[in-house]
């Protein structure tokens, strides 16, 4: 059964999941409503008629509010008496904190600080998952994969933001949740994240997947850029693992978490597009000097023994089998309507049934 996944620790647990509009959000959120879970999500918007959240028709709570707004924040978490807290809500995109680095910050930074002060007043919560993202990192173009114990750093806006609310969970973490009775907190870093359901500027399949609608070709900008791809399965196994050890209140688990595929899975954007267009004719790019040459990292990999050997998590998905099922996924989205999100859900615990994955048995 479901429910019983992750030691059936989320059954009947309430969970606040933040972000739960956006991509990932919205996956996780479906996710958790298999396992048994009460979901309660906050979010700035739902992202227009088309976003996976309305897609998915998931019957929840959502309180409408900014991250920037502590009283209402606070009062949402008083209100819900959650056990759980996965915090997702960001400004997710490179190039958009280049335009508005101040509202970056505010909800990268400053949110997530809201965040994890009205949990410690709220008094029920047990455990935080606070998800940054790989370029936490300073990035060096190492080709060995960044380890959490890596210098953090960031070229951009964006990159420095999420940076910094790594230090700030680590720094609230030794301030504030020192005694038995605080909750637990941690963070996740995940690669590239892909699948059905994104529609967010200024990322590859999302971009790609609008030419094809418009039947137009993609306009590319770094196309030997590589990165570490990953389903958005994946890291949210990853993330649901990590909150399972923190609510059974094992706190050497409140640290930093990557969440990344095998290095043989890292590659290029044009690596990428070629195995998109053995999936779907209808792809089409073309290579294009973006109008703003914002700084854009140009090889960015992910280590993640830790999660490996201390948590047993490990990647159940290869890249081509990520690309088959995201390309699935928006296929049947342009020529049948249909959604196949709890389909690939449920492959992927097939999946990883069959490798014996320790969350799934």
């Amino acid at each position: 059964m479901m429910e019983n996944l992750f030691g059936g620790i989320y059954r009947n647990k309430t969970v606040v999941v933040t972000g739960n509009t956006g991509f990932k959000g919205s996956w996780l959120a479906m996710w958790l409503q298999q396992l048994g879970a009460r979901v309660h999500g906050y979010s700035a918007d739902d992202h227009g008629s088309d976003s996976h959240y309305n897609l998915l028709k998931l019957d929840y709570p959502t309180l409408f509010a900014d991250l920037r707004d502590k009283e209402k924040l606070a009062a949402f978490l008083r209100a819900v008496q959650p056990d759980f807290i996965f915090h997702l809500a960001a400004q997710s995109l490179v190039r958009e904190s280049y335009r508005q680095p101040i509202e970056t910050y505010e909800t990268n930074v400053l949110g997530t600080l809201h965040v994890l002060e009205a949990a410690r007043h709220c008094g029920t919560v047990k455990g935080i998952v606070n998800v940054t993202t790989d370029k936490v990192y300073q990035n060096t173009s190492a080709s060995a994969g960044y380890k959490e114990s890596d210098p953090l750093g960031g070229h951009d806006m964006y990159s420095s933001s999420k940076a910094c609310s790594e230090i700030l969970t680590e720094s609230f973490r030794k301030s504030f949740l020192t005694g038995t009775s605080d909750y637990l907190l941690a963070s996740a870093r995940a690669g590239n994240v892909i699948g059905g359901g994104d529609w967010a500027e200024d990322r590859l399949i999302p971009d790609v997947m609008r030419a094809v609608y418009a039947s137009k070709a993609a306009s590319i900008r770094n196309p030997e850029s590589v990165r570490p791809w990953q389903h958005v399965l994946e890291p949210l196994s990853g993330y649901l693992l990590l909150g399972q050890k923190l609510l059974e209140q094992q706190a050497s688990y409140a640290n930093a978490w990557n969440f990344g595929p095998s290095k043989a899975d890292s590659a290029s954007v044009r690596d990428i597009l070629t195995l998109m267009e053995k999936k779907w004719n209808s792809v089409r790019w073309t290579s294009e000097k973006p109008e703003h040459n914002y700084h854009e990292a140009a090889l960015l990999q992910l280590d993640s023994t830790r999660a490996e050997e201390s948590l047993g998590w490990t990647p159940v998905w290869n890249l081509a089998s990520c690309i088959e099922h995201t390309i699935a996924w928006y296929k049947s989205c342009f020529e049948n309507k249909e959604v196949l999100s709890r389909e690939d859900l449920n492959r992927y615990i097939a999946d990883a049934r069959k490798q014996n994955k320790s969350w799934c048995q």
